[in-house]
């Protein structure tokens, strides 16, 4: 390869549309860049995902003998970029509360093979941060467990079903966000421990997939002091923590991928976006994510390329970070090979029955049920801003298939709802305690209200004797009314798991 498209290698971009953009085209022709990462702007249903994503390869086949990685995070429960027409998984928390391991391998191999067969490579999963700080805002229900065992077990259980379709899996986020209380799409969060509790309690899930084989690793934006002398500086720019760390102390060989480097821990950063992904790269990660801009895409290109003219980068590191990526896309599936039509391997009678006996097992309910001849006000807390964590939402009002109301009302329940938003007015919570005073029964869907003030203040003054809690993302929201007529975890609020609440609700 030339220095160009060895450079180009070491890109994975993102665009918009249902079919390959001008700038995407641009950039696997011209600068022919290794990988592609899909989102939801990019799905509309299965057969596009697949006419996709072999338009993207045969595009690519045009100028390079290497395929695309075309990666996604297809996680399960809240982030699941492609919903329609797949499996329905649910979020990793449900899976310990299912209990089942074999039953989190066998759903991740399904879902996971569903992805393969639409071309697919590489799947951002398996989560490994140790969800144990309740104030996380963005790890949460996607985190196997509040503890390093639990997310072991079923974290490599995840792995093992990945592994078991040929597909490329991905730990993340490392060297662990989950004891974090910011978000890094919004800044900088940083974990202040010392190296003996990182060791026995956040590297301990990477270690053990590093163990058994895990193809990648996909690290944060999160601040370690411990391991990286600047306590400003995000891991993935540092050299002590990529470098140091996960590859000399760790021993990983696999590929290193960043998080996408859009984020505001990175982009509000020095140099921003183009800086940050130059940074990344000499610190020692071989795939830089920049999901959204062209800009910025072809600014990394160009800045690295210069970096190295300029001997400010030794090409040896970009021969071996290309060396690395090409050996892991020899491992995967052949893109010619795939069916045309990848309808019969998804969402096939054995699959949804095991999905839903999973989502049913995972909720938890105190107290009683509700009675179903007598009337109920539905109170669902809605997201109305799009963020990479809550996708689902896109901007949009409610869509009627993705509320509580519509598997109760198919259960014959006479159903009134009002949608407030995540945070609502002091207007918008008294019209709904003036409805709430006269309701018969009130059913309240929270979203993450333990990091709401007003949501918590608006659901601590319904009454208690009439008032079923249902915690539709981060399950602590139960604690919130303890003296309620009944309060339900579900770990998500997508549409298998409504169907899973109306049944608990109903029992």
């Amino acid at each position: 390869m030339t220095l160009q498209e060895q450079i180009g290698q070491l890109l994975m971009a993102g665009f918009d549309g249902l079919a390959p953009s001008p700038g995407i085209e641009r950039l696997i022709r011209e600068l022919r860049i290794g990988g592609v990462i899909l989102f939801r702007r990019n799905v509309d249903n299965p057969a596009q995902v697949a006419a996709l994503c072999r338009r993207l390869q045969e595009i690519n086949a045009e100028v390079s003998d290497a395929p695309l990685l075309i990666g996604i995070d297809q996680e399960g429960g809240m982030v699941m970029r492609i919903e329609d027409g797949m499996t329905p998984l649910p979020s990793a928390l449900a899976y310990q509360a299912a209990g089942s391991v074999d039953d989190c391998r066998e759903l991740a191999r399904i879902g996971n093979a569903e992805l393969a067969a639409l071309g697919i490579n590489i799947n951002f999963a398996p989560v490994l941060d140790v969800n144990n700080n309740r104030a996380n805002p963005v790890i949460g229900v996607r985190a196997f467990g509040e503890d390093v065992e639990t997310v072991c077990r079923y974290g490599l259980a995840a792995l093992e079903g990945i592994h078991a379709v040929g597909l490329a899996a991905t730990a993340k986020h490392f060297p662990g966000h989950g004891d974090t209380d910011t978000d890094s799409h919004l800044g900088v969060p940083r974990v202040g421990h010392a190296r003996a509790r990182l060791d026995e309690v956040e590297l301990a899930p990477f270690r053990a997939a590093i163990a058994a084989g895990i193809d990648a690793v996909m690290s944060s934006h999160v601040a370690f002091p411990a391991v990286e002398p600047d306590p400003d500086l995000p891991s993935t720019r540092s050299r002590a923590v990529m470098t140091g760390l996960l590859r000399d102390e760790l021993g990983f060989k696999g590929v290193v991928f960043t998080d996408c480097l859009e984020m505001d821990a990175i982009a509000k950063g020095p140099g921003g976006t183009v800086g940050g992904a130059v940074d990344a790269f000499r610190a020692g990660a071989d795939v830089v994510l920049i999901s959204h801009r062209e800009d910025r895409q072809r600014g990394f290109l160009a800045a690295l390329t210069a970096a190295v003219e300029a001997g400010e980068v030794d090409p040896v590191q970009v021969e071996a970070s290309v060396a690395r990526i090409l050996t892991l896309k020899r491992r995967l599936p052949d893109w010619r090979a795939l069916p045309a039509d990848p309808a019969p391997k998804l969402r096939t009678g054995a699959a949804l029955a095991l999905a839903e006996r999973v989502q049913a097992q995972a909720v938890r309910r105190q107290g009683r049920g509700i009675d179903p001849a007598r009337p109920v006000l539905l109170l669902t807390f809605v997201v109305r801003t799009r963020t990479e964590i809550d996708e689902v939402a896109m901007g949009k009002a409610v869509l009627v298939r993705d509320t509580l109301a519509t598997p109760l009302l198919a259960a014959g329940v006479r159903v009134e709802e009002i949608a407030l938003p995540l945070s609502p007015d002091a207007g918008e919570i008294a019209a709904v305690l003036a409805r709430a005073a006269v309701a018969e029964q009130i059913v309240c869907v929270s979203y993450n209200a333990v990091l709401q003030p007003a949501q918590r203040a608006a659901i601590g003054a319904l009454p208690a004797e009439r008032l079923w809690l249902v915690a539709g993302r981060l399950p602590y929201d139960t604690d919130l009314v303890p003296n309620a007529a009944g309060r339900l975890a579900a770990f998500g609020n997508r549409p298998a798991m409504l169907a899973a609440i109306a049944g608990a609700l109903l029992r």
